[in-house]
Protein backbone atom coordinates (compact mmCIF):
# COMPACT_ATOMS: atom_id res chain seq x y z
CA UNK A 1 0.00 0.00 0.00
CA UNK A 2 1.25 3.80 -1.15
CA UNK A 3 0.81 6.22 1.77
CA UNK A 4 -1.85 8.00 0.02
CA UNK A 5 -4.17 4.91 0.14
CA UNK A 6 -2.83 4.12 4.26
CA UNK A 7 -4.00 7.55 5.19
CA UNK A 8 -7.14 6.77 3.30
CA UNK A 9 -7.75 3.80 5.24
CA UNK A 10 -6.85 5.24 8.17
CA UNK A 11 -9.27 8.35 7.79
CA UNK A 12 -12.00 5.54 6.68
CA UNK A 13 -11.49 3.85 10.23
CA UNK A 14 -11.77 8.07 11.65
CA UNK A 15 -14.62 7.84 10.22
CA UNK A 16 -16.17 4.69 10.91
CA UNK A 17 -15.64 5.83 14.65
CA UNK A 18 -17.61 8.55 14.68
CA UNK A 19 -20.53 7.06 13.06
CA UNK A 20 -20.81 4.65 16.13
CA UNK A 21 -20.94 7.53 18.47
CA UNK A 22 -19.24 10.61 18.05
CA UNK A 23 -18.86 11.23 21.86
CA UNK A 24 -17.79 7.79 22.87
CA UNK A 25 -15.13 7.36 19.94
CA UNK A 26 -14.17 10.92 19.59
CA UNK A 27 -10.40 10.61 20.80
CA UNK A 28 -9.92 7.66 18.77
CA UNK A 29 -11.14 9.14 15.35
CA UNK A 30 -8.82 12.38 16.39
CA UNK A 31 -6.12 9.53 16.87
CA UNK A 32 -6.98 8.10 14.05
CA UNK A 33 -6.97 11.30 11.85
CA UNK A 34 -4.14 12.83 13.04
CA UNK A 35 -2.08 9.66 11.89
CA UNK A 36 -3.81 9.89 8.48
CA UNK A 37 -2.24 13.30 7.90
CA UNK A 38 1.05 11.97 9.59
CA UNK A 39 1.14 9.50 6.76
CA UNK A 40 -0.14 11.64 4.15
CA UNK A 41 2.41 13.90 4.39
CA UNK A 42 5.68 11.03 5.34
CA UNK A 43 8.63 11.75 2.80
CA UNK A 44 9.49 8.16 3.34
CA UNK A 45 7.16 4.77 2.25
CA UNK A 46 5.46 3.61 5.59
CA UNK A 47 6.41 -0.07 4.37
CA UNK A 48 9.90 1.00 4.02
CA UNK A 49 9.86 2.62 8.04
CA UNK A 50 7.74 -0.62 9.18
CA UNK A 51 10.52 -2.90 7.14
CA UNK A 52 13.34 -0.91 9.60
CA UNK A 53 11.10 -1.33 12.74
CA UNK A 54 10.59 2.80 12.90
CA UNK A 55 6.79 3.39 12.35
CA UNK A 56 6.87 4.53 15.84
CA UNK A 57 9.27 7.47 14.71
CA UNK A 58 6.24 8.74 12.45
CA UNK A 59 4.27 11.20 14.53
CA UNK A 60 1.28 10.19 15.74
CA UNK A 61 1.30 6.42 15.12
CA UNK A 62 1.05 5.41 18.38
CA UNK A 63 1.42 1.59 19.94
CA UNK A 64 -2.65 0.92 19.20
CA UNK A 65 -2.28 2.16 14.90
CA UNK A 66 0.91 0.60 14.70
CA UNK A 67 0.29 -3.21 15.87
CA UNK A 68 -2.80 -2.31 13.04
CA UNK A 69 -0.80 -1.60 10.28
CA UNK A 70 1.68 -4.46 11.12
CA UNK A 71 -0.85 -6.88 10.47
CA UNK A 72 -1.83 -5.17 7.37
CA UNK A 73 1.80 -5.21 6.29
CA UNK A 74 2.04 -8.79 7.34
CA UNK A 75 -1.14 -10.44 5.84
CA UNK A 76 -2.57 -7.71 3.75
CA UNK A 77 -5.52 -6.88 6.06
CA UNK A 78 -6.33 -5.68 10.13
CA UNK A 79 -9.05 -7.50 11.49
CA UNK A 80 -9.66 -4.59 13.87
CA UNK A 81 -10.04 -2.14 10.96
CA UNK A 82 -12.80 -4.61 9.31
CA UNK A 83 -14.62 -5.16 12.15
CA UNK A 84 -14.74 -1.48 12.95
CA UNK A 85 -15.69 -0.70 8.80
CA UNK A 86 -18.18 -3.83 8.72
CA UNK A 87 -21.45 -3.02 6.90
CA UNK A 88 -20.36 0.13 5.82
CA UNK A 89 -20.32 0.28 1.91
CA UNK A 90 -17.03 1.12 0.12
CA UNK A 91 -19.28 3.80 -2.30
CA UNK A 92 -20.05 5.32 1.25
CA UNK A 93 -16.48 6.12 1.90
CA UNK A 94 -15.60 7.64 -1.38
CA UNK A 95 -18.30 10.13 -1.65
CA UNK A 96 -17.14 11.31 1.77
CA UNK A 97 -14.40 12.97 -0.59
CA UNK A 98 -17.67 15.64 -1.48
CA UNK A 99 -17.88 18.72 -0.09
CA UNK A 100 -20.28 18.92 2.80
CA UNK A 101 -20.52 15.60 2.72
CA UNK A 102 -20.03 12.96 5.72
CA UNK A 103 -19.99 9.21 6.48
CA UNK A 104 -23.94 9.24 7.49
CA UNK A 105 -25.06 11.75 4.98
CA UNK A 106 -22.92 8.94 2.60
CA UNK A 107 -24.89 6.00 3.58
CA UNK A 108 -28.29 8.23 3.48
CA UNK A 109 -27.43 9.32 -0.01
CA UNK A 110 -27.20 5.25 -0.78
CA UNK A 111 -30.21 4.73 0.52
CA UNK A 112 -32.60 7.52 -0.94
CA UNK A 113 -31.12 7.92 -4.28
CA UNK A 114 -31.69 6.37 -7.53
CA UNK A 115 -28.91 4.41 -9.32
CA UNK A 116 -28.37 6.81 -12.24
CA UNK A 117 -27.99 9.48 -9.13
CA UNK A 118 -25.63 7.26 -7.29
CA UNK A 119 -24.00 6.55 -10.38
CA UNK A 120 -23.27 10.44 -11.20
CA UNK A 121 -22.42 11.65 -7.99
CA UNK A 122 -19.29 8.53 -7.69
CA UNK A 123 -18.34 9.79 -10.97
CA UNK A 124 -17.92 13.70 -9.12
CA UNK A 125 -16.35 11.39 -6.29
CA UNK A 126 -14.00 9.90 -8.29
CA UNK A 127 -12.73 12.91 -10.04
CA UNK A 128 -11.74 14.59 -6.92
CA UNK A 129 -9.96 11.76 -5.47
CA UNK A 130 -7.90 11.69 -8.88
CA UNK A 131 -6.88 15.27 -8.68
CA UNK A 132 -5.57 14.12 -4.99
CA UNK A 133 -2.04 14.57 -6.00
CA UNK A 134 1.21 15.70 -4.85
CA UNK A 135 3.61 17.27 -6.88
CA UNK A 136 7.51 17.24 -7.12
CA UNK A 137 9.18 20.30 -5.69
CA UNK A 138 10.48 21.61 -8.48
CA UNK A 139 7.18 21.94 -10.22
CA UNK A 140 5.65 23.33 -7.15
CA UNK A 141 8.54 25.53 -6.91
CA UNK A 142 8.34 27.26 -10.31
CA UNK A 143 4.55 27.35 -10.16
CA UNK A 144 5.33 29.65 -7.05
CA UNK A 145 7.80 31.62 -8.50
CA UNK A 146 5.91 32.18 -11.15
CA UNK A 147 2.63 33.31 -9.32
CA UNK A 148 5.24 35.40 -6.76
CA UNK A 149 6.78 37.43 -9.41
CA UNK A 150 3.04 38.33 -10.24
CA UNK A 151 2.21 39.60 -6.96
CA UNK A 152 5.27 41.78 -6.99
CA UNK A 153 3.77 43.91 -9.22
CA UNK A 154 1.30 45.43 -6.47
CA UNK A 155 3.68 47.94 -4.27
CA UNK A 156 1.26 47.58 -1.35
CA UNK A 157 2.96 44.23 -0.89
CA UNK A 158 6.19 44.46 1.37
CA UNK A 159 6.99 40.93 2.14
CA UNK A 160 6.31 37.49 0.42
CA UNK A 161 7.08 33.49 0.89
CA UNK A 162 6.34 30.52 0.26
CA UNK A 163 4.61 28.17 2.96
CA UNK A 164 3.86 24.49 4.12
CA UNK A 165 5.88 21.70 2.11
CA UNK A 166 6.88 23.58 0.37
CA UNK A 167 9.11 26.35 2.26
CA UNK A 168 10.33 23.06 4.59
CA UNK A 169 11.43 21.27 1.13
CA UNK A 170 9.52 18.19 1.07
CA UNK A 171 10.08 15.99 -2.01
CA UNK A 172 6.84 16.25 -2.99
CA UNK A 173 4.08 19.15 -2.72
CA UNK A 174 0.57 19.34 -2.34
CA UNK A 175 -1.38 22.98 -3.28
CA UNK A 176 0.99 25.67 -3.11
CA UNK A 177 0.42 27.99 -0.06
CA UNK A 178 1.58 31.94 -0.21
CA UNK A 179 1.69 34.47 2.73
CA UNK A 180 2.24 37.99 1.92
CA UNK A 181 2.43 40.74 4.67
CA UNK A 182 0.82 43.94 2.60
CA UNK A 183 -0.52 47.51 2.98
CA UNK A 184 -3.84 46.95 1.43
CA UNK A 185 -5.07 43.71 1.52
CA UNK A 186 -8.07 44.12 -0.86
CA UNK A 187 -5.59 45.32 -3.83
CA UNK A 188 -3.17 42.16 -2.74
CA UNK A 189 -6.05 39.86 -3.05
CA UNK A 190 -7.03 41.48 -6.71
CA UNK A 191 -3.55 40.80 -7.61
CA UNK A 192 -3.78 37.67 -6.53
CA UNK A 193 -6.54 36.71 -8.90
CA UNK A 194 -6.00 38.45 -11.66
CA UNK A 195 -3.39 35.97 -12.50
CA UNK A 196 -3.05 35.72 -16.16
CA UNK A 197 -2.60 31.69 -16.23
CA UNK A 198 -5.73 31.70 -13.97
CA UNK A 199 -8.20 28.62 -14.93
CA UNK A 200 -10.74 29.22 -11.85
CA UNK A 201 -11.34 31.55 -9.18
CA UNK A 202 -12.18 29.25 -5.88
CA UNK A 203 -12.16 31.74 -3.69
CA UNK A 204 -11.97 35.51 -2.61
CA UNK A 205 -11.79 37.18 0.73
CA UNK A 206 -10.25 39.85 2.04
CA UNK A 207 -7.71 37.94 3.38
CA UNK A 208 -7.79 34.56 1.72
CA UNK A 209 -8.06 33.50 -2.14
CA UNK A 210 -7.49 30.31 -3.74
CA UNK A 211 -7.18 30.00 -7.45
CA UNK A 212 -7.08 27.03 -9.76
CA UNK A 213 -4.16 26.97 -12.62
CA UNK A 214 -3.53 24.28 -15.10
CA UNK A 215 -2.59 20.85 -14.48
CA UNK A 216 -5.04 21.07 -11.33
CA UNK A 217 -2.76 23.14 -9.09
CA UNK A 218 -4.31 25.05 -6.22
CA UNK A 219 -2.12 28.19 -5.14
CA UNK A 220 -3.77 29.66 -1.92
CA UNK A 221 -3.13 33.80 -0.72
CA UNK A 222 -2.74 34.63 2.98
CA UNK A 223 -2.47 37.94 3.69
CA UNK A 224 -1.30 39.37 6.89
CA UNK A 225 0.19 42.35 8.12
CA UNK A 226 4.32 43.19 8.59
CA UNK A 227 3.71 43.30 12.24
CA UNK A 228 1.87 39.76 12.52
CA UNK A 229 4.05 38.22 9.47
CA UNK A 230 6.62 36.30 11.21
CA UNK A 231 3.60 34.74 13.60
CA UNK A 232 1.76 33.70 10.24
CA UNK A 233 5.12 32.60 8.62
CA UNK A 234 5.79 29.87 11.62
CA UNK A 235 2.52 28.54 11.89
CA UNK A 236 1.45 28.08 7.94
CA UNK A 237 4.59 26.81 7.56
CA UNK A 238 3.87 23.76 10.13
CA UNK A 239 4.65 21.20 10.00
CA UNK A 240 1.36 20.13 11.89
CA UNK A 241 3.50 18.13 14.37
CA UNK A 242 6.19 20.68 14.89
CA UNK A 243 3.71 23.58 15.71
CA UNK A 244 2.23 21.43 18.09
CA UNK A 245 4.83 20.98 20.07
CA UNK A 246 5.89 24.45 20.41
CA UNK A 247 2.32 25.33 21.18
CA UNK A 248 3.10 22.80 24.49
CA UNK A 249 5.95 24.51 24.98
CA UNK A 250 4.52 27.97 25.03
CA UNK A 251 1.95 26.63 27.54
CA UNK A 252 4.31 25.16 29.96
CA UNK A 253 6.16 29.14 30.07
CA UNK A 254 2.74 30.35 30.84
CA UNK A 255 2.17 31.55 26.91
CA UNK A 256 -0.75 30.92 24.65
CA UNK A 257 0.65 30.77 20.71
CA UNK A 258 -1.32 31.22 17.84
CA UNK A 259 -0.94 32.28 13.92
CA UNK A 260 -1.28 35.56 15.52
CA UNK A 261 1.63 35.50 18.26
CA UNK A 262 1.01 35.02 21.54
CA UNK A 263 -2.63 36.17 23.17
CA UNK A 264 -3.43 39.00 23.62
CA UNK A 265 -1.23 41.08 22.20
CA UNK A 266 2.77 40.17 21.80
CA UNK A 267 3.13 40.04 17.86
CA UNK A 268 5.88 39.02 15.97
CA UNK A 269 7.64 40.75 12.71
CA UNK A 270 9.81 37.86 12.18
CA UNK A 271 10.37 34.34 13.18
CA UNK A 272 13.29 34.55 14.74
CA UNK A 273 11.52 36.85 16.95
CA UNK A 274 9.08 34.47 17.92
CA UNK A 275 11.55 31.43 18.35
CA UNK A 276 13.75 34.07 20.56
CA UNK A 277 10.87 34.84 22.82
CA UNK A 278 10.50 31.36 23.76
CA UNK A 279 13.87 31.03 24.60
CA UNK A 280 14.98 29.03 21.72
CA UNK A 281 17.33 28.76 18.77
CA UNK A 282 16.24 29.75 15.58
CA UNK A 283 15.28 26.75 13.91
CA UNK A 284 15.28 26.04 9.97
CA UNK A 285 12.29 25.41 7.99
CA UNK A 286 13.35 22.04 6.78
CA UNK A 287 13.75 20.75 10.94
CA UNK A 288 10.10 21.47 11.65
CA UNK A 289 9.13 17.71 11.58
CA UNK A 290 9.01 17.43 15.23
CA UNK A 291 12.14 15.58 15.23
CA UNK A 292 13.79 16.19 18.57
CA UNK A 293 14.22 20.23 17.25
CA UNK A 294 12.93 22.05 19.44
CA UNK A 295 14.87 20.20 22.34
CA UNK A 296 18.00 20.05 20.85
CA UNK A 297 17.02 24.35 20.12
CA UNK A 298 16.34 25.02 23.53
CA UNK A 299 19.81 23.23 25.12
CA UNK A 300 21.82 25.50 21.91
CA UNK A 301 22.57 21.94 19.98
CA UNK A 302 20.81 22.27 16.55
CA UNK A 303 22.81 21.41 13.57
CA UNK A 304 24.46 23.76 11.45
CA UNK A 305 22.41 22.63 8.48
CA UNK A 306 24.74 22.25 5.26
CA UNK A 307 24.58 25.14 2.98
CA UNK A 308 24.30 25.28 -1.29
CA UNK A 309 27.41 26.95 -0.96
CA UNK A 310 29.52 24.36 0.47
CA UNK A 311 29.39 22.08 -2.26
CA UNK A 312 32.79 21.70 -4.06
CA UNK A 313 31.66 19.33 -6.60
CA UNK A 314 28.91 16.98 -8.16
CA UNK A 315 29.57 13.52 -8.52
CA UNK A 316 27.09 11.60 -10.88
CA UNK A 317 27.32 12.71 -14.13
CA UNK A 318 27.07 11.31 -17.88
CA UNK A 319 28.81 12.80 -20.88
CA UNK A 320 28.19 11.77 -23.87
CA UNK A 321 31.49 9.49 -24.15
CA UNK A 322 29.88 6.55 -26.08
CA UNK A 323 30.97 3.74 -23.77
CA UNK A 324 28.66 1.67 -25.81
CA UNK A 325 26.16 1.18 -22.78
CA UNK A 326 22.63 -0.58 -22.96
CA UNK A 327 21.43 2.31 -20.65
CA UNK A 328 21.21 5.88 -21.80
CA UNK A 329 24.46 8.10 -22.56
CA UNK A 330 24.61 11.73 -21.42
CA UNK A 331 23.83 14.30 -24.57
CA UNK A 332 26.80 17.05 -24.16
CA UNK A 333 29.93 16.52 -24.20
CA UNK A 334 33.06 16.65 -21.44
CA UNK A 335 33.71 19.82 -22.37
CA UNK A 336 30.12 21.67 -21.84
CA UNK A 337 30.13 19.79 -18.65
CA UNK A 338 33.09 20.97 -17.41
CA UNK A 339 32.59 24.64 -18.58
CA UNK A 340 29.54 24.28 -16.54
CA UNK A 341 31.69 22.90 -13.43
CA UNK A 342 33.90 26.37 -13.74
CA UNK A 343 30.17 28.63 -13.97
CA UNK A 344 29.19 26.56 -10.20
CA UNK A 345 32.46 27.37 -8.99
CA UNK A 346 33.48 23.36 -8.56
CA UNK A 347 37.14 22.22 -7.58
CA UNK A 348 35.56 18.87 -8.94
CA UNK A 349 33.39 16.78 -11.13
CA UNK A 350 33.01 12.96 -11.80
CA UNK A 351 32.04 11.61 -15.11
CA UNK A 352 30.01 8.50 -14.39
CA UNK A 353 28.68 7.27 -17.48
CA UNK A 354 26.69 3.86 -17.21
CA UNK A 355 29.17 0.93 -17.57
CA UNK A 356 29.07 -0.88 -20.69
CA UNK A 357 26.60 -3.24 -22.03
CA UNK A 358 28.04 -6.82 -20.95
CA UNK A 359 26.16 -8.65 -23.47
CA UNK A 360 27.53 -7.22 -26.25
CA UNK A 361 31.33 -6.85 -25.63
CA UNK A 362 33.90 -9.04 -24.46
CA UNK A 363 35.53 -8.68 -21.81
CA UNK A 364 38.47 -7.55 -23.66
CA UNK A 365 36.41 -5.03 -25.18
CA UNK A 366 34.92 -3.76 -21.93
CA UNK A 367 38.38 -3.26 -20.55
CA UNK A 368 39.50 -1.18 -24.15
CA UNK A 369 36.68 1.12 -23.80
CA UNK A 370 37.12 2.45 -20.15
CA UNK A 371 41.17 2.49 -21.28
CA UNK A 372 40.15 4.93 -23.99
CA UNK A 373 37.68 6.99 -21.27
CA UNK A 374 40.34 7.03 -18.83
CA UNK A 375 43.18 8.78 -21.51
CA UNK A 376 40.25 11.25 -22.37
CA UNK A 377 40.23 12.05 -18.85
CA UNK A 378 43.58 12.32 -18.28
CA UNK A 379 43.96 14.39 -21.53
CA UNK A 380 41.33 16.99 -19.76
CA UNK A 381 42.96 17.02 -16.50
CA UNK A 382 46.16 17.81 -18.32
CA UNK A 383 44.98 20.72 -20.21
CA UNK A 384 42.59 22.06 -18.66
CA UNK A 385 42.67 26.07 -18.09
CA UNK A 386 42.32 27.80 -14.90
CA UNK A 387 38.99 27.47 -12.82
CA UNK A 388 37.99 24.35 -14.85
CA UNK A 389 37.19 21.27 -12.03
CA UNK A 390 39.48 18.38 -11.99
CA UNK A 391 37.99 15.63 -13.25
CA UNK A 392 37.47 12.31 -11.54
CA UNK A 393 37.27 9.27 -13.99
CA UNK A 394 34.38 7.39 -13.02
CA UNK A 395 31.58 4.47 -13.97
CA UNK A 396 28.04 4.00 -12.82
CA UNK A 397 28.05 0.11 -12.67
CA UNK A 398 24.33 -2.22 -13.04
CA UNK A 399 24.74 -4.31 -9.54
CA UNK A 400 23.59 -7.87 -11.16
CA UNK A 401 20.73 -9.87 -9.30
CA UNK A 402 23.63 -12.36 -7.98
CA UNK A 403 25.94 -9.23 -6.57
CA UNK A 404 28.71 -9.25 -8.93
CA UNK A 405 29.47 -6.39 -10.87
CA UNK A 406 29.93 -6.13 -15.32
CA UNK A 407 33.54 -4.66 -14.99
CA UNK A 408 36.22 -7.18 -14.02
CA UNK A 409 38.73 -6.11 -11.69
CA UNK A 410 41.53 -4.86 -14.55
CA UNK A 411 38.43 -2.76 -15.79
CA UNK A 412 37.93 -1.34 -12.29
CA UNK A 413 41.29 -0.32 -12.05
CA UNK A 414 41.41 2.30 -14.65
CA UNK A 415 38.75 4.02 -12.68
CA UNK A 416 39.44 6.55 -9.63
CA UNK A 417 36.79 5.31 -8.21
CA UNK A 418 33.19 3.60 -9.02
CA UNK A 419 29.31 3.97 -8.40
CA UNK A 420 27.37 1.05 -7.94
CA UNK A 421 23.41 1.37 -8.04
CA UNK A 422 20.23 -1.33 -8.82
CA UNK A 423 18.34 -0.48 -12.04
CA UNK A 424 16.66 -4.06 -12.66
CA UNK A 425 14.98 -6.80 -10.30
CA UNK A 426 13.79 -4.27 -8.07
CA UNK A 427 11.67 -7.02 -5.63
CA UNK A 428 14.11 -9.00 -4.07
CA UNK A 429 13.20 -10.20 -0.84
CA UNK A 430 15.11 -7.71 1.88
CA UNK A 431 17.56 -10.55 3.00
CA UNK A 432 18.58 -11.24 -0.86
CA UNK A 433 18.77 -7.40 -1.41
CA UNK A 434 20.49 -6.78 0.94
CA UNK A 435 23.21 -9.72 0.24
CA UNK A 436 23.30 -8.47 -3.24
CA UNK A 437 24.26 -4.71 -2.69
CA UNK A 438 26.86 -5.67 -0.23
CA UNK A 439 28.70 -8.45 -2.73
CA UNK A 440 28.78 -5.84 -4.63
CA UNK A 441 29.71 -3.08 -1.89
CA UNK A 442 33.07 -5.75 -1.66
CA UNK A 443 34.56 -4.96 -4.70
CA UNK A 444 37.65 -2.63 -5.21
CA UNK A 445 37.33 1.10 -6.58
CA UNK A 446 33.70 0.81 -5.33
CA UNK A 447 33.36 4.01 -3.23
CA UNK A 448 29.85 5.37 -3.40
CA UNK A 449 26.50 3.50 -3.21
CA UNK A 450 24.12 5.17 -5.70
CA UNK A 451 20.34 6.57 -5.17
CA UNK A 452 20.42 3.61 -2.98
CA UNK A 453 16.61 2.66 -2.86
CA UNK A 454 16.06 2.79 -6.12
CA UNK A 455 12.98 4.70 -5.94
CA UNK A 456 11.36 6.58 -8.04
CA UNK A 457 8.76 9.28 -6.66
CA UNK A 458 5.29 8.64 -7.55
CA UNK A 459 6.71 5.96 -9.53
CA UNK A 460 8.09 3.28 -8.14
CA UNK A 461 8.75 2.41 -4.36
CA UNK A 462 12.14 2.10 -2.80
CA UNK A 463 14.29 -1.66 -2.43
CA UNK A 464 13.97 -3.22 0.84
CA UNK A 465 17.38 -3.25 2.70
CA UNK A 466 18.61 -3.79 5.72
CA UNK A 467 20.49 -0.50 6.32
CA UNK A 468 21.88 -1.32 9.37
CA UNK A 469 24.17 -4.02 7.82
CA UNK A 470 24.42 -1.38 4.72
CA UNK A 471 25.61 1.69 7.49
CA UNK A 472 28.07 -0.89 9.18
CA UNK A 473 29.63 -1.73 5.90
CA UNK A 474 30.20 1.62 4.64
CA UNK A 475 31.60 2.92 7.56
CA UNK A 476 34.24 -0.37 7.73
CA UNK A 477 35.20 0.31 4.02
CA UNK A 478 34.69 4.07 3.37
CA UNK A 479 31.97 3.99 1.43
CA UNK A 480 29.50 6.92 0.55
CA UNK A 481 26.02 6.96 0.29
CA UNK A 482 24.98 9.05 -2.64
CA UNK A 483 21.93 11.55 -2.03
CA UNK A 484 20.96 11.56 -5.66
CA UNK A 485 19.65 15.50 -6.70
CA UNK A 486 17.26 14.05 -9.89
CA UNK A 487 14.21 15.54 -8.44
CA UNK A 488 12.61 12.51 -9.92
CA UNK A 489 14.40 10.00 -6.82
CA UNK A 490 15.91 12.45 -4.24
CA UNK A 491 17.56 9.43 -2.98
CA UNK A 492 18.67 8.60 0.13
CA UNK A 493 15.33 9.79 1.26
CA UNK A 494 15.73 12.43 4.16
CA UNK A 495 14.94 10.02 6.79
CA UNK A 496 17.52 7.36 6.06
CA UNK A 497 19.79 10.19 5.26
CA UNK A 498 19.26 11.29 9.50
CA UNK A 499 20.34 7.37 10.27
CA UNK A 500 22.92 7.32 8.32
CA UNK A 501 24.38 10.80 9.83
CA UNK A 502 23.75 9.45 13.75
CA UNK A 503 25.83 6.47 12.38
CA UNK A 504 28.76 8.32 11.09
CA UNK A 505 28.50 6.98 7.87
CA UNK A 506 29.69 10.11 5.26
CA UNK A 507 27.16 10.98 2.06
CA UNK A 508 27.89 12.77 -1.41
CA UNK A 509 25.78 14.70 -3.70
CA UNK A 510 25.27 13.88 -7.41
CA UNK A 511 22.79 14.90 -9.88
CA UNK A 512 22.75 12.60 -12.16
CA UNK A 513 23.30 14.92 -14.87
CA UNK A 514 22.50 13.40 -18.28
CA UNK A 515 21.55 16.98 -19.95
CA UNK A 516 24.07 20.07 -18.55
CA UNK A 517 21.15 22.12 -17.83
CA UNK A 518 20.96 19.75 -14.76
CA UNK A 519 23.78 19.88 -13.02
CA UNK A 520 21.64 23.18 -11.57
CA UNK A 521 19.68 20.33 -9.20
CA UNK A 522 22.00 20.01 -6.91
CA UNK A 523 20.03 22.41 -4.46
CA UNK A 524 17.67 19.69 -4.47
CA UNK A 525 20.20 17.17 -3.16
CA UNK A 526 21.19 19.98 -0.91
CA UNK A 527 17.72 20.19 -0.05
CA UNK A 528 17.57 16.68 1.06
CA UNK A 529 20.45 16.43 3.51
CA UNK A 530 19.20 19.51 5.27
CA UNK A 531 15.85 17.82 5.81
CA UNK A 532 18.13 14.42 6.60
CA UNK A 533 19.55 17.25 9.64
CA UNK A 534 23.34 17.15 7.52
CA UNK A 535 26.20 19.29 8.37
CA UNK A 536 29.37 20.29 6.10
CA UNK A 537 31.05 17.77 8.14
CA UNK A 538 29.02 14.79 6.33
CA UNK A 539 29.11 15.74 3.29
CA UNK A 540 31.86 14.59 0.58
CA UNK A 541 31.54 17.15 -1.11
CA UNK A 542 32.45 19.88 1.05
CA UNK A 543 35.75 18.20 1.09
CA UNK A 544 38.39 20.29 -0.81
CA UNK A 545 39.92 18.43 -3.99
CA UNK A 546 42.98 17.36 -1.71
CA UNK A 547 41.40 15.98 1.15
CA UNK A 548 38.80 14.28 -1.50
CA UNK A 549 41.96 12.80 -2.91
CA UNK A 550 42.76 11.45 0.67
CA UNK A 551 39.74 10.59 1.34
CA UNK A 552 39.33 7.97 -1.61
CA UNK A 553 42.16 6.39 -0.35
CA UNK A 554 40.31 5.19 2.93
CA UNK A 555 39.46 1.64 3.35
CA UNK A 556 41.15 0.85 0.24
Amino acid sequence: MTNLQIAELLRNVAASYQLQDPNTYRFQAIAYNRAADSVEHATSELKDLWDDNKLSEVPSIGVSIAKHLDEIFKTGKSKHFEKIMKGIPEEAFRLTVLSGVGLKTAIKMLQELNKSEIKQKLIEADKLINKVKRHLLPYAENIAHEVIGWLKKCPEIEKIDMLGSLRRKTATVGDIDILVATKDSVKSVNQFVSYPKIQKIIEKGEHTASILLPSNVQVDLLVTDSESYGSALQHFTGSKFHNIALRELALKKGYSLSEYGIKPNTKFKTEQELYQFLKLDYIEPELREDGGEIQLSTAHRLPQLVELKDVKGDLQIHSDFDIETSHDLGIDSMKKLTEKGRELGYGYIAFTEHNPSKSKHSEKQVEDLLKRKREKVDELNYSREKGIPFVFNSLEIDINKDGSLPISVKGLETLDFALVSIHSVFDLPRLDMTKRVLSALSYPKVKIFAHPTARKINEREGVELDWPKIFDVCLKRCIFLEINADPMRLDLPDILVREAVKRGVKLTLGTDTHEVSMMDNMKYGVNVARRGWCEKKDMINCLSLEDFKRELKEGD
